[in-house]
């Protein structure tokens, strides 16, 4: 069993920052990686970006040279690094990690647990 316990989401104006964090914990936890998605007010939940376990980075096109995603190996602990947030950002963010449960359309690994969710609302 597992949890992850997102944080950092807020309100923010087009061309801000936010740095969010995913802290996860459990018993027998294993991770092949973690990633974060997003769900937009009536969109389907979409990759963000994600890091495996050998520290390859994948993000989708939109977010390309302005979101930023790292780990802590030591902390269990994700991060999403957002600078020059635009209003199409907007969504509820959710971290996912654990080991490989499938793959996207795309091809992007999905892991097994999921967090609560931490909304990221821009601001006019």
């Amino acid at each position: 069993q597992a949890q992850l316990v997102e944080s950092g989401g807020g309100l923010v104006q087009p061309g801000g920052s936010l740095r969010l964090s995913c802290a996860a914990s459990g018993s027998d936890f294993s991770i092949d990686g973690m990633g974060w998605y997003r769900q937009a007010p009536g969109k389907s939940r979409e990759m963000v970006a994600t890091i495996s376990s050998g520290e390859n980075r994948n993000y989708r096109d939109s977010v390309k040279g302005r979101f930023t995603i790292s780990r802590d190996r030591a902390q269990n602990t994700a991060y999403l690094q957002m600078n020059n947030l635009k209003r199409d950002d907007t969504a509820v963010y959710y971290c996912n990690a654990g080991r490989i449960k499938g793959f996207s359309p795309t091809g992007t690994a999905v892991y097994g647990y999921w967090g609560q969710g931490t909304p990221v609302t821009g601001s006019s």
